[in-house]
């Protein structure tokens, strides 16, 4: 009798353990997504240009259950065909058509007029305006730093006083800021010591901002100490860093930043390869910065209306060129790629990137959070 209990012990206790190990499986395949959830999740991509009749790209991301926010550019190739105040009307029609699915960022109306007396007077007019539309953030770009001058041929910087009344008005609105202040590290190096083919490309179809090639300009580590005192001057601004903040080249010294800045949030706008470089030859730093930082991480592309920019060396260098299924195509094919390194360990590759990597397999909540509900938490609004 005694053998016979003892042996209903044993056999409950390994039923018991067993049961244990499969609970534990199957709770450790749970928290993480695979490369099929990619459709199934809601997602918002919260760097995007949406210029021109083209919807081929917001169908597509509809499709993939994305919702997306343009940014409006003020950048002198932009406004030279459109004005401000005309791209803001075209992405308002085309929120009338996708009214669920886009959202806008206003900018600056004109930078280049920054000497102008009246220029903070008239910047605050258009603010209001727009957050009258609702727009739900303001985009200062790098011509701040990098091509606005004084009358003296200084480089007006974002920490200039006469951006405290700005800052000041986007903060008791409670907007966000997003700033594009700088250029990447590469920008400072030869095209061929560039980490990224994605950065070979730009700078050399780009190269009155390949820093590089005019050494008597600023140089990178200004437009970081400029952002920098700006944050300092503003610590209560909502502020997102357009491009990982233009510290993509370590995630260390972002992690500086976020630290030192608890109202600092960062998009990785086509700076996601630089992740991945990293990754080559550090892939715990990697993913354990984005555990650590799991609520300041925005997904986001950079995209334009023709989809993702060519790799360098692509056939086709021109995305405006593709047709309607190209666009879809290229589209469908860089998110599912960033998915995968997100959410999957498996060893991988990416066209701007030279060597393979593996994914970075992050948890399911961090996944939610970069790709949804830290859009929602640093730009308000965008919930329907």
């Amino acid at each position: 009798m005694k053998n016979s209990n003892t042996f209903y012990y044993i056999t409950l206790l390994l039923l018991l353990i067993l049961l244990q190990n499969c609970t534990s499986e199957e709770h450790s395949e749970a928290e993480y997504y695979s490369i099929d959830d990619f459709n199934t999740i809601e997602k918002f991509n919260s760097h995007v240009h949406l210029r021109g009749d083209n919807t081929s790209y917001i169908e597509q991301a509809i499709r993939d259950n994305f919702k997306l926010l343009s940014l409006v550019s003020s950048s002198p190739g932009a406004t030279r065909s459109m004005s401000v105040e005309e791209q803001e009307e075209e992405i308002l029609q085309k929120m009338e058509v996708f009214p669920e699915n886009l959202f806008y960022s206003t900018t600056i109306l004109d930078p280049y007029s920054f000497n102008e007396p009246d220029w903070e007077e008239k910047t605050i007019e258009h603010l209001q305006r727009s957050f009258d539309r609702g727009t739900v953030a303001v985009k200062i770009r790098k011509s701040i730093g990098m091509e606005v001058q004084d009358p003296e041929g200084n480089f007006i910087r974002v920490d200039d006083p006469k951006f405290d009344s700005i800052m000041a008005f986007i903060e008791e609105n409670d907007k966000t800021l997003i700033g594009h202040i700088g250029e990447p590290m590469n920008a400072w190096l030869p095209l061929e010591e560039m980490t990224t083919g994605g950065d070979r490309q730009y700078y050399s179809g780009m190269p009155q901002y390949h820093m590089y090639l005019h050494p008597d300009l600023p140089g990178h580590e200004v437009h970081i100490e400029a952002r920098d005192n700006m944050l300092a001057k503003n610590p209560n601004l909502r502020f997102v860093g357009a491009h990982l903040g233009s510290l993509e080249y370590d995630v260390d010294e972002l992690a500086k930043r976020l630290d030192r800045f608890p109202n600092m949030a960062v998009d990785m706008a086509e700076r996601i390869c630089h992740l991945q470089h990293q990754a080559v030859t550090d892939w715990q730093k990697v993913h354990d910065f984005f555990i650590k930082y799991q609520d300041r991480l925005i997904y986001a592309t950079d995209e334009s209306s023709f989809g993702p920019k060519p790799h360098y060396g692509a056939a086709l260098t021109d995305q405006s060129l593709r047709t309607d299924e190209q666009i879809a195509e290229a589209s469908r094919e860089n998110w599912l790629r960033h998915w995968k390194f997100f959410v999957s360990d498996e060893r991988m590759s990416a066209p701007k990137v030279e060597e393979e990597f593996n994914g970075l397999k992050l948890p399911r909540e961090v996944i939610d959070k970069i790709y949804l509900t830290n859009a929602e938490k640093w730009f308000p609004g965008i919930l329907q």
